[in-house]
C-alpha cells in the first residue's frame, strides 16, 4: 500500500465505521410495541368516568380467554367475531382473561409472553374497529380462597398488565377483578383493590378503571365497597342474574340443583318487574351518593330457558339499565348464554332484538 492510499484509508475510516454501525442497526431494529395499529396516546390526566362509561353503553362479553387455556372449552377467538360484533351494533367488548394459569406461581410471577401477545391481539382487533374494550382478571381463584397467600401474585399480574398496555388509548379499560367472593371479604377486598389501583396508576395515570363489590359483584354488596376518594376515574360494576332459578335453569354442570328449575318462566309481571326495578334503584341510589357511574358488566340467561322468557327478561333488564344511565355488558357472545352460534354462523335473532332493538332479516 502506498502512502496516498494509506492516507485515503485513514480519512475514510470514520465513514466506514458509521456505515457498518448503521447497517447493524438496520438488521436489528428496535420495534415499537404497536407496528400495525396507530392509536391516539392515552391521557395522562384523569378522564371523566361518566363520559367514558358511555363507550360501554351496549357491550358484549367475549369469554374465550377465561378458560384455563384458550382452546380448553372447544372455542378459539376468531377475527371475524370482532367485525360481527361491530356490525351488529355493540359498542364495546368485555374481555374476561384468566391470567393466573399463565404466570409463574413464585416470584417474580412472570406472565407468559405469548399469552400477553394473544390478549394484545384481541385488544387490537377491538380498538381497530372502534370498539372499546375491557381487559379484566377472571377466575383468579386463588385470591378468593387464600387472599393472603395469593396477594403478591395477583398484584404482580397487574403490574405486568399495566406496564404492557400503558401506551394504549383511552378506549382500553382495566377491570381489576371479576366477582370477588368467598374468603376475599369486603375488608380484604377494599385493601387489595386500592393496592392494585395504585400499581395501575404508576404507569396508567389517566386510564379508566372498573371495580365491583364482593358477593360475586352483587348489587346488594355495593354498600361494602370502599373506593379511594382521591381517584374519581373509576366506573363501578355489578352483575345481575336474578331470579337465579330462571337465569341458570338447566345449568346443572356447574350449578347444584339447576336441572330442577327447568321450566321456570319470566313473563314480565308487575311483581317480576318491581323486583328488578327495586334492585337497580338500590344500585343507582348508592352510585348517586358516591358520584360513581355504573356498568352492569354481566347479565344473561342460560339457553335452556324458553325463548319468550329469555326475550322478555333480557329486554327488560337492558331497557331498565339504559333508563337509569347504566351501561351494560351482556353475558355472553357464543356459548351457553350466547347471542351468536359459531357453528351455524347465525345470530340469535330474539336476543339481538331484546338487546339492540334490531330485527334481523
Amino acid at each position: 500500500m502506498n502512502r496516498c492510499s494509506y492516507k485515503t484509508l485513514l480519512l475514510l475510516l470514520p465513514l466506514l465505521v458509521l456505515i457498518i454501525s448503521c447497517s447493524g442497526k438496520d438488521k436489528n431494529p428496535v420495534k415499537p410495541k404497536q407496528t400495525k395499529y396507530k392509536y391516539d396516546p392515552p391521557s395522562t390526566e384523569p378522564l371523566d368516568p361518566f363520559v367514558q362509561n358511555q363507550l360501554l353503553a351496549k357491550s358484549i362479553n367475549l369469554s374465550t380467554l377465561e378458560a384455563e387455556s384458550e382452546a380448553a372449552w372447544g372455542r378459539m377467538l376468531d377475527e371475524e367475531y370482532f367485525q360481527l360484533i361491530k356490525d351488529i351494533g355493540f359498542t364495546a367488548i368485555r374481555l374476561p382473561v384468566r391470567w393466573s394459569t399463565h404466570m409463574m406461581d413464585t416470584a417474580p410471577f412472570t406472565v407468559d409472553e405469548a399469552w400477553l401477545q394473544r390478549v394484545e391481539w384481541a385488544v387490537n382487533q377491538a380498538l381497530s374497529r372502534d370498539l372499546a374494550i375491557i381487559v379484566n382478571s377472571h377466575h383468579f381463584d386463588g385470591i378468593f380462597d387464600e387472599p393472603d397467600t395469593y396477594r403478591e401474585k395477583f398484584l404482580a399480574s397487574w403490574e405486568t398488565i399495566a406496564e404492557y398496555f400503558k401506551n394504549y388509548p383511552d378506549e382500553l379499560f382495566f377491570e381489576i377483578l371479576n366477582e370477588p367472593n368467598a374468603n376475599l371479604t369486603p375488608a380484604k377486598w377494599n385493601i387489595l383493590l386500592k393496592d392494585a389501583l395504585a400499581i395501575i396508576r404508576k404507569t396508567n395515570p389517566g386510564r379508566t378503571v372498573i371495580i365491583g363489590p364482593t358477593n360475586w359483584n352483587g348489587y346488594d354488596a355495593l354498600p361494602g365497597l370502599d373506593l379511594p376518594e382521591d381517584d374519581q376515574n373509576i366506573i363501578v360494576t355489578f352483575h345481575y342474574y336474578l331470579p337465579f332459578n330462571f337465569t341458570h335453569q338447566g345449568a346443572g354442570d356447574w350449578v347444584d340443583g339447576a336441572n330442577e328449575w327447568l321450566g321456570t318462566k319470566w313473563i314480565g309481571s308487575i311483581n317480576e318487574r318491581n323486583m328488578v326495578d327495586s334492585h337497580l334503584d338500590f344500585a343507582v341510589r348508592w352510585a348517586q351518593q358516591h358520584n360513581r357511574p355504573l356498568f352492569l358488566g354481566e347479565f344473561g340467561s342460560y339457553y335452556r330457558a324458553d325463548n319468550n322468557s329469555r326475550l322478555v327478561w333480557t329486554s327488560y333488564i337492558a331497557r331498565s339499565a339504559e333508563d337509569r344511565s347504566i351501561s351494560w355488558g351482556y353475558w355472553e357472545f357464543h356459548s351457553g348464554f350466547g347471542v351468536y352460534d359459531p357453528d351455524s354462523k347465525k345470530w340469535n335473532d330474539y336476543l339481538i332484538y331484546a338487546l339492540l332493538e334490531k330485527k334481523l332479516e
